[in-house]
């Protein structure tokens, strides 16, 4: 929910605080808060699409020091979003200005916080291999968690500022004020310095009564109440310099005892209808905590009911929903028929890349709501800077239109291997030769050469191979260290484009194969892409450099595997006529048109050498040398590359962003 400007009026009055030494004790984390707070205060790089297997050691060391602390932790995550739709108009807000923020880390680079699309799936992925308990609820986390940690008595770790409002009887713990990389010792213990935050001190410093703490919150303006009008500053004492309007909210409070009659005085304050008071009183109740519902799930495994009608979340999906296996976007998808999709750093003048998704969407939405004639998601993606809202149809064809979603779970694995594959577009023994957690991977990257546009460059699937086969070597590589001094640089545009296309790819078809019920096994996240690296490789490869590493032949193997896979489905693509160009010549459409402008926008033009590429792996071979050094090069146009990003509008004004590709 959020309370604004409680946060900064707390660093003002800092003696509320208790210093602790932190141990031996259960933590309730909040998940979504956590994820966020702790890629982003890492430094870890934004703009290139994610530094994922340091995000992965970074989440490592955190559970390793609370378990070497004595501390248990439990992580809660957001699910669904609120069904009521009363914080529709902050979440609009809030994405509005995400896309503004994305688009200047595109232009100019730097640090805008916006958070890589992968790192949630890597968060979940990191805490279940090290068996930290991990539950995600149907909507918003914040009442579970509080609730939760009251049952349990055990304080909770985040920077939401709802937990200042909260009566948690063991406290909040800041995230910003636990400092868990400067673990000390005590004789034969070790703990966490960390400042501890109780509701009860912060109604003894302002001398405000503990029952009126949610009248603050709903007054002051939080993520469901937006009070226009009403100037609290007014009532400021006058020695107050910051946080006037909080804290002159505080002080007009404290001529009050109960909660309605401070609301009541409040709406005269405003000159607002009966109506306001109504809302206003109905917002209270969300800072009144319920019995707990994941009480049963983390000591039972027992998945809680929904608080929807009976049905429309199936029996069956509750337990892999609460423990994160399935996606919060299945809720929603559900639930309100309506997806936020994901933001990434990108120029504005480009399409946005969840349209080359949107087909494995389509599946998903047709599995879990079939494909009556009616039947629509709402997409909520960008179109420039623009937010926008489009409704999609789901997609029933093939094998998926013969399954039921109230008996998905017990369908025959390989026809659900087969539904996952006719959605990506790819033959099942065509990924026979490789490892099985390779398998998903490189059938996203086929999806993706063929749907990405402009098609990605030889160089491009090149880096992106060598990532997920050898990225822990390509890392540690002298030459490459200095990598971290350049993070928050601006990318490259067309690489990084094209690149967020495939991460979409990637995401949604995770998600399509979760639903499945994992035909393939689940890839862990944080091998498969770093985004200062591909980016690196490719920028050395357009410069003619020799990347050299030590290889083994399994390595070697593998990366050939999937090189080879890749590019027979992209010759068998190349050389299947559709059934529009075998009965007519195709004309030049405005879809053609866009495609040429997009080539030369980025100049993707392959070597002369290309076509025989396609067919046949010897040039890959020819790059593995006898002393077991993988040299990857590529030759390209120089005085094309120094072009492509001088284009950017010539693309905007062919309507790149709004065309479809479906």
């Amino acid at each position: 929910m959020g309370v604004q400007g409680l946060a900064s009026l707390l660093e003002n009055h800092q003696r509320m605080y208790r210093d602790v030494e932190f141990r031996m004790s259960r933590l309730i984390i909040d998940g979504s808060n956590f994820n966020y707070q702790l890629y982003f205060s890492s430094g870890l790089d934004q703009n290139h699409g994610g530094e994922y297997a340091a995000y992965e050691t970074l989440i490592q060391r955190f559970v390793s020091t609370l378990r070497t602390c004595g501390i248990s932790p439990y992580v809660v995550l957001d699910g669904g979003s609120d069904p009521t739709d009363r914080k529709l108009e902050t979440v609009t807000q809030r994405a509005e200005e995400r896309i503004r923020k994305a688009n200047d880390a595109a232009v100019n680079g730097g640090n805008h916080n916006i958070l890589p699309m992968m790192t949630k799936r890597v968060l979940v992925q990191t805490l279940t291999r090290l068996e930290v308990p991990v539950a995600q609820t149907y909507e918003e986390a914040d009442r579970e968690i509080a609730a939760l940690a009251a049952e349990w008595k055990c304080p909770v770790l985040s920077n939401d500022s709802d937990f200042y409002i909260f009566g948690l009887p063991a406290g909040l713990l800041p995230i910003t004020h636990f400092l868990w990389e400067d673990v000390r010792k005590k004789g034969s213990y070790s703990y966490i310095p960390a400042k501890r935050f109780y509701t009860s001190s912060f109604c003894i410093y302002f001398n405000i009564q503990p029952q009126l703490l949610p009248t603050f919150a709903i007054l002051s303006g939080n993520d469901y109440v937006k009070l226009q009008g009403t100037i609290w500053a007014q009532f400021a004492p006058a020695d107050c310099e910051k946080s006037r309007r909080l804290e002159g909210l505080i002080h007009w409070l404290k001529n009050f005892h109960q909660p309605q009659e401070a609301l009541e005085a409040a709406q005269r304050l405003m000159g607002a209808p009966a109506k306001v008071l109504e809302s206003l009183s109905e917002e209270l109740k969300e800072y009144q905590l319920l019995p707990s519902s994941l009480k049963d799930f983390f000591i039972h495994g027992k998945a809680p009911v929904p608080a929807v009608e009976k049905g429309v979340i199936p029996d069956w999906t509750q337990l892999p929903l609460t423990q994160a296996r399935l996606p919060g976007d299945v809720l929603d998808i559900l639930v309100l028929k309506r997806l936020n999709l994901s933001i990434a750093v990108e120029h504005q003048c480009l399409f946005s890349s969840n349209l080359t998704s949107r087909p494995l969407r389509q599946v998903m939405y047709g599995l879990l709501l079939g494909g009556g004639a009616s039947t629509q998601v709402v997409e909520r993606d960008r179109d420039g800077l623009q937010l926008t809202f489009v409704p999609v149809k789901p997609t029933t064809s093939g094998v998926s239109q013969q399954v039921q979603l109230s008996s998905l779970h017990e369908v025959e694995p390989a026809v659900r291997l087969q539904i996952l594959l006719e959605a990506l577009g790819v033959k099942e023994e065509l990924l026979s030769l490789l490892p099985p957690q390779l398998r998903l991977p490189v059938a996203v990257t086929c999806c993706w050469m063929k749907r990405a546009r402009p098609p990605p460059a030889q160089d491009l699937l090149k880096a992106l191979l060598l990532s997920m086969n050898a990225g822990d070597t390509l890392r540690q590589k002298k030459g490459l260290q200095a990598e971290g001094q350049r993070r928050h640089k601006k990318a490259d545009v067309g690489v990084a484009h094209a690149f967020n296309q495939w991460q979409v790819c990637l995401k949604d078809g995770i998600h399509l194969n979760q639903l499945l019920g994992f035909p393939l096994p689940e890839p862990e996240v944080a091998r498969l892409y770093q985004g200062t690296l591909v980016h690196h490789l490719v920028h050395g490869m357009r410069m003619g450099q020799k990347l050299r590493l030590k290889t083994n032949q399994v390595q070697k193997k593998v990366y050939l595997d999937m090189l080879s896979v890749v590019l027979q489905f992209h010759s068998s693509e190349a050389s299947q006529p559709s059934q529009t160009q075998i009965d007519k010549p195709r004309s030049r459409s405005p879809q053609d048109k866009l495609t040429a402008n997009l080539k030369r926008l980025f100049l993707l033009s392959e070597d002369e050498d290309t076509d025989d590429e396609l067919n046949h792996v010897t040039t890959v071979e020819e790059e593995l040398q006898l002393d077991e050094e993988l040299v990857v090069r590529t030759r390209f146009r120089t005085k094309d590359r120094r072009n492509r990003c001088n284009r950017l509008e010539l693309a905007r004004k062919q309507e790149c962003r709004g065309r479809d590709i479906c």
